[in-house]
């Protein structure tokens, strides 16, 4: 066969090229286009303004496009087509976004001249809608607001019949009054106004509509009423004060002060668990419920926040403790905290113990009763004795932080650090008001792969394999190779993503580039994918497959054609590597789900026909390469997702491959055509010597007809379980003791985090310890279960045993000790803020202990029922709050505020509040 003089894929491209210049009459170079989408005031530098428009654009299409316009070739292969992002919708009937997107990862954000620029030189993909957001005013900052609110409108005469729009964080309530009358019909002299559902069921009038929903605490999902005035001038608010006043029951409720959940008003659990956690520390409750706070609000402190988040935690105290409530609406509190702390605004999930610090620092402020803090110098203890260093850092503590909250959670370390040179030894003494504590880590890793075997009758099969957690690649193979048999020299492992291979690893990659979402692929093979030369080994080739869309004809560019099913890495003998040896490997390898055409089926012709064919497309193939022009490097490796090897394939220049496409000329009937392409398997490539060297990747192109006659997907996606996969990490529990210990174990500081030694004149890689000198009255430890490095983020779930009574830390504290007094170093644990789930879709709760009854409670937001002791630990627990004995004995004793600890338990709570969510 003759070689083609010209790529079908750029003629293809320079025949779109043509279309859209006549279409469009002129489009800038691929220079100017990259100018102005990028750069200059209306490219994607532009700054945010409030009011302004965003366009979303999904983030592939838009990597492919600066691939294209920074590769310099306008009739380039890399061509991205017109706009698409059907990625980024739920659906194509109601175009709702899909939840959870991240910009930088799913999408780009482009300003309306650079949105217009690119949709008249591309298009964008029949039916769909553009994203258009708006950049709305926050406290500090300006964003584009990708998940507006959406509400359902209703009338007070038709509740059954809801209408739902969409309104900004920063649009006032006035527009969504404005929204309804026009969507009901609401004649201009009729008066109107608004009611909003909230979490508990009861309405509350929006009488302010010149606030933002924001300021209004509204969000997703809440109904909204509009309530017209009758004719006689009342407003039919009958209906309306049924579903807005409580029952008879609820106005009469009268229950356990305390007992009261907090309505989750949207990923606000985490906030939840926090204040309960609190509301159960009993002296600092007291401290708030006899109004002792009002007399030490400090409303000048430039460090606090004017008084307001005490006052609203006040108000948040006495609502929960009032014993009227079963659930309150912390809506109030939630503003205040976004206000003052930028990062918990929104609605976004947050860590429990992230707010709680915040929160404790921002009451200290708030009621630090130094209302101008002297400067203090921070000394050295420079050989005195700990007990005076420690005294001074105290005093010099509490001439600047003097409050209720240093009065209760504030306790004192030791800090001691060495100097690996010259031996410089520095003590300190800070303060500190709660412990991070790490957990022993598990150096071993479960990962779930599936096994690929060479026996086309085999089904893979899915494994779950323990690896080293710092290990690599070979690791893997090795301890698949228990289960399977096969030899790991035998293995190549692939990262499989949207049906291609989104990396191939070599044996030396670190296990750790794996996370635990990708989809791993373990081959058997025969030989490698990285050529020795001189070698006999099998060549083994990747392989996709594609159908061919019916909507139109692209001429054989990679256009109009879809992966589908799983890659393959199949093994070629040298002596077979040619199209057909090629094509009848492929049939054996997937004889389980693919048919052979029955022998009526093939095209008429005689042997003698076939044998004369065969001899001229031997004759036809064996000439030199194709002559077709071949993409540069740059864009070769622009062209998808790195392989992760280095290729030589000099061997392929002596064999038959040198076409691109296969069959040149159809001899008898075949199932689908071979291709060569590129390692994304998205554009066809010549076979040059210098690409074939590079990319030795194959495309199967189906027709659909011949893939719907011959191609079973259901049996192609089939996999069988190996008994492994039942298999979980088992675990030890670890003692909180161990906890602490490694907590004051000697450690050496980081690389980013060198100490300056005094005596040496330089930073060093100091060691560092810490010890306990002074324990406070509450204290709260923080099990540091968020794990977080270079290539991963990971929860560690090992279960923590911790004591309910007596946890001694006389062991731990270093200052000497009242021998007399041993209720100075035990703890009572009083509640515990609880962690479900993963790192992106955990759930916060409380196990808290009632400081009037003693009764342990379980606290899921709304939700509060009463557990037995026995059912707090758990694998869960997150931050747990001990109070010192001899705290709880002042308390308990007469004319003390704090009231008398029972110990008595009740009945566990139903199991549905035990669910992870």
């Amino acid at each position: 066969m003759a070689a083609v003089a010209a790529d079908p894929a750029a003629a293809a491209v320079a025949e779109a090229a043509e279309d859209r210049e006549i279409q469009n009459e002129a489009i800038p170079g691929l220079d100017d286009q990259w100018r102005q989408i990028e750069n200059g005031e209306s490219g994607r530098e532009r700054p945010l303004r409030a009011g302004e428009s965003w366009f979303l654009v999904e983030q592939r299409w838009y990597k492919q496009w600066e691939v294209y316009v920074q590769g310099g070739d306008q009739d380039s292969s890399t061509f991205p087509g017109c706009i698409n992002n059907a990625e980024l919708f739920e659906d194509q009937i109601n175009w709702r976004l899909k939840e959870g997107l991240v910009e930088g990862e799913d999408y780009v954000l482009l300003p309306a001249a650079a949105w217009h620029c690119l949709v008249s030189w591309y298009g964008i993909e029949h039916g769909q809608p553009p994203i258009e957001r708006k950049v709305i005013e926050l406290p500090n900052m300006q964003k584009v607001e990708v998940y507006p609110i959406e509400l359902l409108l209703v009338q007070h005469s038709g509740m059954d019949t809801a209408l739902t729009a969409q309104f900004s964080h920063s649009d006032s309530v006035d527009l969504i009054l404005r929204t309804a009358r026009e969507q009901f019909l609401v004649e201009p002299q009729e008066d109107t106004r608004l009611w909003i559902k909230n979490a508990e069921g009861s309405l509350d009038r929006l009488c302010n509509t010149h606030i933002t929903l924001l300021d209004a605490a509204i969000e997703t999902g809440q109904l909204v009423i509009m309530e017209t005035r009758n004719k006689d001038g009342t407003w039919p608010s009958a209906q309306l004060r049924v579903m807005n006043s409580v029952s008879e029951e609820d106005e009469d409720f009268q229950g356990q002060p305390g007992i009261c959940g907090l309505t989750n008003l949207g990923n606000t659990c985490f906030m939840n668990s926090a204040l309960q956690c609190l509301s159960n520390v009993p002296q600092l409750t007291e401290y708030f419920l006899n109004n002792r706070y009002l007399e030490e609000l400090n409303f000048r402190n430039p460090l606090g926040m004017k008084g307001e988040l005490a006052e609203a935690y006040a108000d948040l105290v006495k609502q929960a403790w009032s014993g009227y409530h079963r659930s309150i609406v912390p809506n109030v509190f939630k503003n205040k905290v976004g206000h003052f702390a930028t990062q918990f605004l929104g609605y976004q999930q947050h860590d429990s113990q992230e707010l709680l610090s915040f929160l404790l620092d921002g009451l200290h402020e708030d009621l630090n009763r130094v209302k101008k803090k002297e400067y203090v110098e921070l000394c050295d203890a420079a050989g005195r004795p700990d007990q005076e260093v420690a005294q001074e850092a105290w005093q010099n503590h509490k001439r600047r932080n003097d409050s209720v909250i240093v009065d209760t959670f504030h306790g004192l370390f030791k800090s001691t650090l060495v100097c690996p040179d010259c031996g410089n030894v520095s003590v300190t003494f800070d303060p500190f008001c709660y412990l991070s504590v790490p957990l022993p880590v598990c150096h071993k890793r479960v990962l779930e792969v599936f096994f690929v075997p060479m026996d086309p009758r085999r089904k893979p099969e899915q494994h779950r394999v323990v690896v080293p957690k710092k290990g690599n690649i070979s690791d893997l193979c090795v301890a698949l190779s228990k289960h399977t048999g096969i030899a790991p020299d035998k293995m190549i492992v692939a990262d499989v993503f949207s049906h291609r291979f989104y990396k191939l690893y070599q044996l030396e990659d670190p296990l750790s580039g794996i996370l635990d979402r990708d989809d791993i692929f373990v081959y058997e093979v025969s030989g490698r994918i990285e050529a020795i030369e001189g070698s006999r080994d099998d060549i083994v080739v990747p392989v996709y497959l594609r159908e061919r869309t019916p909507a139109r004809d692209y001429n054989n560019s990679y256009y109009g054609l879809i992966l589908f099913g799983h890659p393959l890495l199949v093994s070629v003998p040298r002596d077979r590597f040619s199209w057909e040896g090629l094509y009848n490997i492929l049939m054996y390898r997937l004889s389980r789900y693919v048919t052979k055409p029955s022998s009526d089926e093939e095209d008429d012709g005689d042997d003698k026909g076939e044998d004369e064919d065969s001899d001229e497309e031997e004759k036809e193939e064996m000439p030199g390469p194709s002559t077709r022009g071949s993409l540069r490097d740059s864009e070769r490796e622009q062209a998808g997702p790195s392989s992760g090897v280095t290729r030589r394939c000099p061997f392929l220049l002596d064999n038959c491959l040198r076409t691109s496409q296969w069959p040149p000329r159809r001899r008898r009937k075949q199932l689908f055509t071979l291709q060569t392409v590129n390692s994304n398997g998205t554009s066809d490539r010549t076979t040059s010597p210098e690409e074939v060297q590079t990319q030795p990747y194959i495309a199967m192109d189906w027709e659909p007809e011949m893939k719907r006659r011959y191609y079973d997907e259901v049996e192609a996606e089939g996999y069988v379980k190996h008994d492994c996969v039942g298999y979980m990490l088992k675990k030890a529990p670890v003692q909180l003791q161990e906890c602490i210990e490694l907590f004051t174990t000697v450690e050496t500081l980081e690389k980013e985090n060198p100490w300056y030694c005094s005596s040496c004149k330089q930073h060093q890689l100091a060691t560092k310890k810490l010890d306990l000198w002074m324990l406070p009255e509450i204290l709260i430890i923080h099990l540091k279960r968020f794990s977080f490095s270079k290539f991963s983020r990971e929860k560690l779930d090992t279960l923590v045993q911790f004591p309910i009574r007596d946890l001694d830390f006389s062991e731990f504290v270093i200052k000497p000790q009242n021998k007399s007094a041993p209720e100075l170093y035990k703890y009572d644990l009083i509640a515990v803020s609880n962690h479900y789930g993963g790192m992106r879709d955990g759930h916060y709760t409380t196990f808290a202990c009632n400081k009037d009854s003693g009764q342990w409670h379980y606290f899921d937001d709304n939700s509060v029922s009463p557990v037995n002791e026995n059912q707090i630990e758990s694998k869960a627990a997150y931050v747990l709050f001990y109070q010192r004995q001899d705290v709880a004995r002042r308390q308990s004793q007469p004319g003390s505020s704090g009231s008398s600890v029972s110990t008595t338990c009740s009945s566990p709570p139903n199991p549905e509040f035990m669910d992870v969510n």
